[in-house]
């Protein structure tokens, strides 16, 4: 099991994916996935990567990954968390999310405001009927407004857990080696190589 399909079609992630996956795992190559994308309607990050990964693995016949994400934040009982991307509404607005998670936080102290981003990746196996998850998470807290222009998504509202700055200040190789993703892309060279 040398190639999988990484069922996105994010350059950005495949690069991402073969960057870290082929530091720690020799010889591995994740290629991207041209199919169709299939609705995602489970209720966790597991059940979501593994409806990916199955989709990509039936289409291609080959191994795949897919991962899933979002930030938990505890004081909401782990929401948005799988509805991370869609917080505030169906269009993907990463502004008008973070602006609703701060307005839903604005009388919550700081003590209080305890989060994590959480990555899920999934392998499916079509060749052996093998299916696995493994996960990363990366703890932090929800700041009082917004800081920094590096990074995506809640980046500029999360405060690793160690730091004073939030994600979207840190240096990108920093923030990519402290990361929920790379933690889980960590896990599973882990499961690879074993």
């Amino acid at each position: 099991m040398n190639t999988f399909v990484l069922a996105t079609h994010n350059l950005h992630k495949i690069e991402e994916f073969n960057a870290i996956l082929g530091s720690l795992v020799p010889g591995i190559t994740v290629i991207g996935y041209d199919g169709p994308e299939p609705i995602e309607d489970g209720v966790s990050f597991a059940e979501n990567a593994l409806i990916k990964a199955r989709a990509a693995a039936a289409h291609t016949g080959l191994p795949s990954l897919s991962d899933d994400s979002g930030i938990c934040v505890d004081v909401l009982g782990g929401a948005p968390g799988i509805f991370s991307a869609r917080w505030a509404g169906s269009a993907k607005d990463n502004a008008a999310n973070v602006q609703l998670l701060l307005d839903q936080l604005s009388d919550v102290r700081d003590e209080d405001r305890g989060a994590h981003f959480q990555c899920t990746i999934a392998v499916v196996n079509p060749v052996t009927n093998e299916e696995y998850v493994v996960e990363g998470k990366w703890p932090g807290r929800i700041a009082r407004e917004i800081h920094g222009a590096n990074g995506f998504g809640y980046d500029p509202v999360f405060i690793p857990e160690g730091y004073e700055v939030t994600a979207a200040i840190l240096d990108p190789d920093e923030k990519n080696q402290l990361s929920h993703r790379s933690r889980a892309l960590r896990a599973l060279a882990d499961r690879l190589s074993s």
